[in-house]
This record gives structure tokens, sequence and C-alpha cells, in this order.
């Protein structure tokens, strides 16, 4: 009897052992990388640095839309009226606008960004366009300052691979998200050459399932790949 005991606690241990766990430490420096990045790397993958206000013009190009299909991504989120939604790293509010349309009045769209400039470029934006449903927030580096279990979805445009602290910063994300509620991944495609975007600036789809992993609260739901150079990865709070 006690050698099964035994042989059953050795069985518990070692697959409570293959759940993924946070690294230790969380971030390695490295003195030799790229120089799009900051020399800080979170599971082998290197941070890189932050796009700026200043170029904020390009967030708003007019062929952004094709060259993205803006449109499709849309779609694909299956926005419903009434729902909650962070757009975290707003930037000037491109998609912010386009998600508070779908929904609706009953609905709000919580645009975070570290960048006061951006946040005043998009609150000019909606004043002009004459959408009240768009929430601006400035967040911090490790926390998107938004209340607890307030969103139906997060999304991250473009955004994730620049977080200074990815680990932190998720596990805030996650505070945010209602039981059920979707924290999405826009990433361009680290695994197509073919894609114009420095290599930090890329992520694979691989990358993003290993770094959400060791998030025990979540669970993948489905990679969309219908964008002409990025990934929609949806993951799901249990």
């Amino acid at each position: 009897m006690l050698r099964f005991f035994a042989l059953f606690l050795f069985t518990v241990a070692t697959f409570a052992d293959e759940t993924p766990h946070p690294p230790d430490p969380l971030y390695e420096k490295r003195v030799v990388h790229d120089r799009n990045g900051i020399g800080k790397f979170f599971l082998g993958r290197e941070i890189a640095h932050v796009m700026g206000h200043q170029a904020a013009g390009w967030l708003e190009r007019p062929e952004r839309e094709q060259e993205e299909r803006t449109d499709l991504l849309l779609e694909a989120l299956d926005l419903k009226a009434g729902e909650s939604v962070a757009d975290i790293g707003c930037g000037t509010g491109y998609f912010a606008e386009r998600m508070a349309r779908k929904v609706g009045p009953d609905g709000v769209v919580y645009g975070v960004d570290i960048q006061q400039e951006m946040l005043d470029l998009m609150q000019r934006k909606m004043r002009l366009k004459q959408i009240k449903n768009v929430k601006p927030i400035l967040g911090a580096e490790a926390d998107p300052k938004l209340p607890d279990a307030s969103c139906d979805l997060m999304i991250m445009i473009d955004v994730y691979h620049e977080f200074d602290v990815p680990y932190e910063m998720t596990r805030k994300m996650i505070a945010g998200l209602r039981k059920g509620g979707r924290l999405v991944f826009v990433e361009y495609r680290a695994e197509d050459p073919t894609v114009p975007i420095k290599e930090v600036h890329k992520m694979s789809e691989a990358q993003v399932k290993k770094e959400m992993a060791i998030h025990p609260e979540l669970e993948f739901v489905v990679t969309k790949k219908e964008l002409p150079q990025q990934h929609i990865i949806i993951f799901r709070k249990k």
C-alpha cells in the first residue's frame, strides 16, 4: 500500500512539473542583440523598442486598410452590441474608432496607451467624429489600469512584442477580463520572411502560445489566418 501511494505521489508530481512556469529570472539581458530591440529577452524573444508618438501618422496612413485588411480583422472579432472592449496600445484610436461603432452606444471601448500624446490625438479624433463611447486610459508599463473583470475582449494590434514587462502586463490584463473574456494578439507573422517588418517587431504563433502557456487562467481558442500579413491569435479566460 505504501509503495502504491508513493508511486501515486510521484505520478502526480510528474504531471504537475509538466505545467509551464514563468522563467526564473523572468528576463534576460544580452549585450549582443538586434539594434531594433532593447537587449532584454523573455522566453527567448527579444523585446522591441516602443513606437513613439512621433510616428503616429503611420498608424493613420490611407493605405493601411488595404495593406492589413483591417476590415477582415474587425469581422474576425465578432463583436456584439453592448460589449466592453479594451484596445491595449490604442495609439491614435484607428481601431478603437471602428470597434466603438460595432459595440454601439451601450458598449464601451477603453483606449489604453502609455503615451499621453497618443491619447490626446485619439480624443481629438473622437470629438471630431462625435464618437462618445471611447474612454481614454493612461496605462503604465506593467498595468493597463483597467478595472478588474471589466472587459469582454482585450486586443493588442502589433503591440504586445513591445511590452517592457510582458509577464506582469499579461497578469494585469487577465485580471481585467471577465470570465470567458477573450485576449487577442494581432502580430506580424515571424514565420513569413516576405512580411516587410523588422524581425523584433514580428512574432510567431508558437512564441505567442509559449508566452501565454505560463498563465494557467488562459486557454488557447484559435489562430485566424485570413489577414495578409498578421496572425489573429485568440485566448480565453477560463
